[in-house]
């Protein structure tokens, strides 16, 4: 099963399909820099994840991947090399690589040990069916990275079922993105569509659709969003909910603010809204103990 090329020094012991790369010119190395651009994401369906934790998730969440990289140091690791060898079985190649190479393809000082490279994965907005107390987010042309990892991150804290990327949205699989979501890439699932595929599928959705809006009429915390699913719809970080968007929605609900700023960062007021509405799902819960 050897799928070895090029002329690297080939692995040897137990950790099976080892290549060795110490170049930087080596093409197996120049493909996995690429993933830091967005074209050669999506020409190879494909992403990178840092760090043996985030892999190991990963590979316990039934992703695919496609090659491992590791550092020198990580030779002899029990860890590293049980990683190794999961790759090795599901088909993928493993690189054990320079302290210098790692730098290159995170494009960071001190590296991770471990570097993974992963196929993409969205789910098609069909076959999202909230029921119960689902609680879906979606996200209007998020633009920033930082914002999206974070409230990937928190909506797989809070336990909501997952994320939708509506319009011209920053990618979910940069590595800026993957970054923050610390892992929670792997546990949220993602769609991506269209404003008018969005507003379609809304008209199906059964339960409550609510958005943050400056003129939200409501406070947040006066609505009760428990018993039936809820669609968190969440606007632009410079201009809010498009009127198309703002008009989808069942209540407009605001968040009060005490100080000078005029309006929370996305991620925040995310997080604020998540919180809220699971405070309702568990208040339900324990009127029910």
């Amino acid at each position: 099963m050897s799928n070895h090329h090029g002329s690297e020094h080939q692995g040897r012991r137990a950790v099976g399909q080892v290549k060795e790369v110490t170049s930087l010119a080596n093409p197996l190395v120049k493909d996995i820099k690429a993933l830091a651009l967005k074209k050669f994401r999506d020409s190879q369906n494909a992403f990178m994840a840092e760090g043996l934790k985030l892999v190991i998730d990963a590979l316990d969440l039934g992703w695919e991947i496609r090659t491992l990289v590791f550092a020198k140091a990580g030779r002899g690791n029990p860890a590293v090399e049980k990683v190794a060898a999961r790759t090795v079985a599901s088909g993928g190649t493993v690189l054990e690589v320079s302290e210098k190479v790692l730098s290159a393809i995170t494009r960071r000082d001190n590296p991770q040990m471990v570097v993974g490279v992963f196929s993409q994965r969205l789910v098609p907005l069909k076959d999202i069916h909230p029921k119960g107390g689902d609680v879906w987010v979606a996200l209007d042309r998020v633009r920033d990275p930082g914002n999206l990892g974070t409230v990937i991150r928190t909506v797989d804290a809070v336990g909501a079922k997952g994320i939708i990327l509506v319009g011209d949205t920053t990618d979910p699989f940069s590595v800026e993105t993957v970054r923050a979501t610390m892992g929670s890439i792997f546990a949220v699932p993602v769609a991506k569509v269209s404003v008018e595929a969005f507003l379609a599928w809304r008209k199906g959705f059964a339960g409550l659709v609510a958005g943050t809006h400056l003129k939200g009429a409501v406070d947040y915390r006066s609505v009760d969003f428990s018993g039936r699913p809820v669609l968190l719809l969440m606007g632009n970080e410079q201009q809010g909910l498009p009127d198309d968007l703002a008009a989808s929605c069942d209540r407009l609900l605001r968040i009060p603010q005490a100080g000078r700023a005029d309006s929370l960062n996305l991620a925040v007021a995310t997080g604020v809204m998540l919180f809220e509405i699971r405070r309702g799902a568990l208040k339900l819960e324990a009127a029910f103990q």
